[in-house]
Parts: C-alpha cells; structure tokens; sequence
C-alpha cells in the first residue's frame, strides 16, 4: 500500500501539527497508510502537548518532489564484475535496454557496461586474450566441463588451425595458453604435454582414453562444446570478465534521491542513455534510461490547515493532493481531479477532524484527544478568540474529559510554556509563525507573536522594527507583525516602514503609527487577512 503523508504549513503551529498526527490516526484507522509529518521546526507549545500526551514528534519533510526513486526504473538490474560480457548481453536483451551497472561482490557500483562497449571489443578490440572464470567460458560456449583444476582462467587464445607438424614446430605451447582444438590427436597431444591452461575442443570431440588419462595427470583444464571452431572463436571472447570492459569510471551513476529536473539537466550535460541507480552509500539499486525519466510516480499527500501552494511543501506542483482539510480562507490549490476537501469556519482544523472522527464512527483515544485540544486552545487563545465559535467550545467540552485535564489550566500552561520569548533572537520570532500570501502579484507576509512579556519588545522597538524592514526587503513586499498580549487578549501592530500608508488604509486610520495597540485583535485570520486582501485588491 502506498504512503500518504499528511502535513500542515511551513511554519508548524500546534493546530498544524496536532492536526496532521490526528488524520494520520483516523485515516489509518480507516485502512489507508498515512504518516504525519511538519515542513518545519516544532515551537515549544506544541512540544509541550506532544510530551504532555506522549507522542512523538513527527519527522521533517524537506519536499515532495519527484525524484529518481519515484521513477519506475528497473529495480535491481545489475550484473556483477565476475560474470561474463555474454551474461551481460544477456540481461540487456531480457530487460531491453542498451547498459547495465557493474557491480562488485558486496554491489558496489563499479560502472556500466553498455552494447556499444560489447560492440567495440567485438569489432575492434584485444581478442587474443582471455580473462574470466571456467563457468563463463561454458555459458558463452554453450560447453561442458570435462577436467577442472583451476576456477579461474587467464591466459592467450590460441586455434589449432595448423597441420601438427608445423604447428608443434612453429608454435611454442606454455601453462598460460587456452587452446581452441577439433579431432587433431597429434595436436592434443602437444597441448597436453605442454600443459597449456585450458583446452577447447569443438563440434562436441570426446577426447581419446589414453589423451584424457595423461590430461589428468598434467591437470589440465578441459571444456566441450557443440559449437564448431568458427563459431567459437567468435564467442570465446564474450567469456570475459565484464570487468575488462568496465575498467574506467567514466560511467555515471545517479543517486536515488536526485530531483527528476536535476536528473534531466545531467541527461542533458552528458548525453549519456543509461545509468546506474545508487543510494548514498554507493550501493547500486538498479538501471535507469532516459525513457524512465518520463514515468513516474508522484507522491501523495493531505494538507491540514493551509490550502496554498506558497504556504506548502516545495514540490507540492508535483504531487497528488488526496484531500485538504482547513479551516481558513480559499486560496489557490488546484487539483487535476476531485478531492475531498473539507472546509468550516471554525476556529481550529481540529474541530473539523473531530466531527471526521464522528462520521466515521471512530473512537479518539485520550493522547489523540489531547492533542487536539491542544490545538484547539492554541488556535483559539483559550477560546478568547474572535474565531471562536460555538462548535469550538462544544468539542472543547468532549475532549477534555476524554483528555483528562482542566482545558483552561492545562491551556494557560501550555501557552506560558510555549510563549515565553526572552532570550530569543528577534529573526526567530519574526519568523516562526509567519504566513505568506499572494496578493495582486504582491508577496505579503503576515506574522504573529504570542507572548506575555510584551515589554522585552516594546524596550528595544527601533531594533523590532529594523528587522522587520530587512524581513520585507529580502523576501516580501509587505510585511504586518502581531505582537498578540494573551493576558490582555489584544495585538500591538507592526510593520516595515515603507508600507505606513497602506497599514493606515487597511485599519482605516490616518493616525496609525508602529506598535499601535488595537484591543480584541487576535485572529491574523479574521482580524487582519481579510482587509490586506481588500486593500491590495483595490
């Protein structure tokens, strides 16, 4: 069964992740394999839940873009550097492909051995010489061992073409010579006193009683074969290591975890038409062609509590969205087919999923309960927010004695725990629950700050605002800053200062001014997103 990851936005917040573990549960529940991940680094209240109730923290997910893995190259197709060229032509034939990776015992990449290669040493290559092993000289013959003595084999190709005279007086025989013979008893004879390395003998030849007694006794190696002297001297060569043809490392392979478009720009760079597949360690996974690059399989996914491209996983283009469940404003996530898409105005995604849990008549557990409370309290500022609604505060009341806590104890420890921002770098804090929006080709960043010590910012304001001015210049082009008061239940309001007016336009107040206070602001969502669009749109 293929895997399904399920994910919240780029900067996690405790909805975003208490959500993704809590779909995950309910839709393995439900028979699929789905694992929950974060596209970023965990805050501390949403540690504190997940240590609270139990749970571990999901895993980081980098992208989901297709990479060499998704492709459907062929899976282990390799040969190793001890078999033949011929059972390398072999495998190329079976799988239809013109190149196989080389490996070494332990499937070391080694290099790829490819048809033009075979070709080469066919037509125009070294064919006196021999290097390889007696099981491959009887694969590439078709043969049969008649005398062993020695597994490996090395030595010069030599035909007993001549008359015997001539050839015992011509040709000087020694232990390091493979001798292709017929029905030639003088000849044999020769061989077999000179104890050459290896004797062929062609069209099926058994050799004489008293020859095969004296090749005992000299340990020579013997080898049959059906096919006739032509035939195998065209063949014998195709005995050798696929070693000797893959010496050099010129060949290319391809890690597992390389991006499709990384994939086609190497394609592009070498020209080459087969590579080998290997995993970080170099251990060769399979064969991939140019053809491969050209099906694949994309990765699945569910979003929870986001539903844009800008505020997902990179790649997410190039992924399958199987289902969105969130609880914010439409944005721009566009499906080549219908999905499920759940969408309410509540104040968490949580409630969402549990009225999920309800309709499918699936029990919550209490560390799945808890965390969805959590998150609930979060992304409602203990139900105090403008988002609230009644919904919000009816689930509250199940899942807490399911829970087993207090909900507004457990939630203010949970929010003092996760808060507190002394000590930490303004950089951080601007960054760590910011969401990005497309807005009439403009990039706006809208980030929010929850704290209950709004003095360590208000005593170093000029510095806050710089920040926030270098945060506009390097990746947005407006940028509003919540500084959100728990205790006091209101937002202090910032902003890069090239964008004064446009702040005045959105609170509709010629007087507004960095870190004015509004009471009752504390929804980005509600409070804030909704005007930006309006006044950027106008």
């Amino acid at each position: 069964m293929e895997t399904i990851y399920i994910f919240g936005h780029k900067k996690p917040d405790t909805d975003s992740v208490c959500s993704s573990i809590s779909l995950s549960y309910l839709k393995n529940q439900l028979g699929l394999k789905t694992v929950p991940k974060v596209l970023g680094h965990v805050n501390k209240e949403s540690k504190y839940a997940l240590d609270y109730f139990g749970i571990k923290e999901p895993e980081f997910l980098n992208d989901v873009k297709v990479q060499v893995k998704n492709m459907n190259y062929k899976e282990n197709v390799m040969i190793k550097e001890l078999s033949s060229i011929y059972d390398a032509y072999k495998i190329m034939q079976k799988e239809s492909i013109t190149g196989v990776p080389v490996v070494d015992e332990n499937k070391k990449f080694k290099g790829v051995a490819t048809l033009k290669d075979i070709a080469k040493i066919l037509i125009s290559g070294e064919k006196n010489n021999l290097d390889t092993n007696l099981e491959n000289i009887c694969s590439a013959l078709d043969g049969e061992i008649i005398l062993k003595y020695n597994e490996e084999i090395k030595g010069k190709i030599l035909v007993g073409s001549y008359q015997s005279t001539t050839f015992s007086k011509d040709i000087n025989l020694t232990n390091n010579d493979i001798l292709i013979v017929g029905d030639r008893y003088k000849v044999l004879d020769y061989a077999i006193t000179s104890k050459v390395k290896l004797l062929i003998l062609v069209g099926n030849y058994d050799l004489a009683s008293d020859l095969l007694k004296k090749a005992e006794a000299n340990k020579i190696n013997i080898i049959k074969t059906k096919l006739d002297t032509y035939h195998t001297v065209n063949n014998i060569i195709l005995a050798n290591y696929i070693k000797t043809i893959t010496a050099n490392k010129s060949s290319i392979s391809v890690l597992d975890t390389l991006y499709r478009g990384q994939f086609l720009d190497l394609i592009d760079k070498h020209g080459h038409t087969n590579y080998a597949v290997v995993d970080k360690f170099d251990n060769c996974l399979g064969a991939i062609s140019i053809n491969d690059a050209n099906q694949y399989d994309k990765l699945k996914v569910m979003l929870v509590d986001h539903n844009g491209f800008s505020q997902s996983v990179e790649g997410i283009e190039e992924a399958v969205i199987e289902e969105v469940v969130d609880h914010h404003n439409l944005l721009n996530i566009g499906t080549p087919q219908p999905i499920n898409f759940r969408s309410m105005p509540v104040g968490c995604t949580c409630t969402i999923i549990y009225h999920l849990f309800l309709e499918n008549n699936i029990e919550i557990p209490k560390n799945i309960a808890g965390i969805m409370l959590s998150a609930i309290l979060s992304d409602t500022l203990l139900l105090k927010s403008s988002t609230t609604t009644d919904l919000d505060r009816k689930v509250v009341e199940v899942l807490a004695p399911i829970a087993g806590v207090n909900p507004l104890e457990y939630g203010h420890d949970m929010v003092k725990a996760g808060f507190s921002i002394k000590g930490r770098k303004v950089e951080e804090l601007l960054e760590e629950d910011i969401k990005t929006f497309r807005i009439k080709e403009k990039m706006v960043g809208i980030s929010q700050i929850f704290t209950m010590d709004y003095e360590d910012i208000a005593a170093d304001i000029d510095n806050f605002i710089d920040k926030i001015d270098e945060l506009a210049n390097s990746k947005f082009d407006f940028v509003i800053t919540l500084v959100t008061d728990i205790e006091k239940n209101g937002s202090y309001v910032f902003y890069d200062r090239k964008s004064e007016n446009l702040v005045k336009d959105i609170f509709n107040n010629n007087a507004f001014t960095e870190g004015t206070y509004i009471q009752d602001l504390l929804s980005r969502k509600k409070d804030v997103v909704p005007y930006v669009m309006e006044v950027l749109e106008k």
